[in-house]
């Protein structure tokens, strides 16, 4: 009888045990899978945050084109004057 009740007692204790210990484990997935979840919203938001900057165009980005463009015409312009004054076309 005394034995019965030390297997008892030694059975509750493993179960209970195993009942807190199945509560660690449930925080340790949820939190993994939190982390997961938020790893990839951060990567997601930064992939649609990239795609709409390459959309867009801001005023800086524009001006710096126009100053290129303008650059490119200019010296597409002194190339065409050379040549005139070697007697070739543009």
């Amino acid at each position: 009888m005394f034995r019965t009740a030390r297997r008892t007692a030694a059975l509750s204790i493993v179960l209970a045990g195993a009942l807190m210990l199945q509560g660690c484990l449930v925080g340790a997935v949820v939190g993994t899978a939190g982390a997961v979840v938020g790893g990839a919203a951060k990567v997601t938001g930064a992939v649609v945050g990239a795609g709409v900057d390459s959309v867009t165009t801001s005023d800086e980005e524009t001006r710096a084109r126009q100053a290129r463009e303008q650059r490119d015409h200019e010296r597409e312009q002194r190339r065409c004057e050379q040549r005139r004054a070697n007697g070739q076309r543009c």
